[in-house]
């Protein structure tokens, strides 16, 4: 028994054309999902080279970035303490200054002096605390 394939032109051409569709419908599937126009260097040996360059130049600037990112978090600290000292610094002369009239009791000058202490207190609790990342932005040392 003989088997005998009767082609059909129009039905062949129909074929290939499907093959081609579904492989370009493959390659768009692909960058829909990676995001990318070209995903492996099997797509675009050259594209793909140059797209990893820029890639690893982005990687690089990003931690560069964030690298910025965390100093100016730690000046943001430090400049929030330098403020915050510099507010209690004016407070304290400001009990100094009251503290040397001549007209005040020894009551008064004792209360302004739990005041100051009070204040310098404070001043010692900032320069401890300031901290970012576990490094102190205001205490040398």
């Amino acid at each position: 028994m003989a088997l005998s394939i009767n082609t059909n032109p129009g039905a062949f051409l129909a074929l290939q054309t499907l093959a081609k569709t579904t492989s370009q419908l493959g390659t768009v599937q692909s960058r829909i999902n990676t995001g990318l126009k070209v995903a492996t260097a099997k797509d675009d040996g050259a594209t793909f080279a140059i797209a990893q360059a820029l890639r690893s130049d982005v990687a690089g600037l990003n931690a560069a970035k964030n690298s910025l990112d965390r100093a100016s978090s730690s000046l943001d600290v430090a400049l929030a303490a330098g403020e915050a000292i510099g507010d209690l610094l004016l407070q304290l002369k400001e009990k100094a200054v009251a503290a040397a009239d001549t007209g005040l009791d020894d009551t008064s000058r004792a209360s302004l002096k739990v005041d100051f202490d009070q204040l310098t207190a404070q001043i010692t609790s900032i320069v401890g605390t300031a901290e970012f990342n576990g490094i102190n932005a205001v205490k040398s040392g």
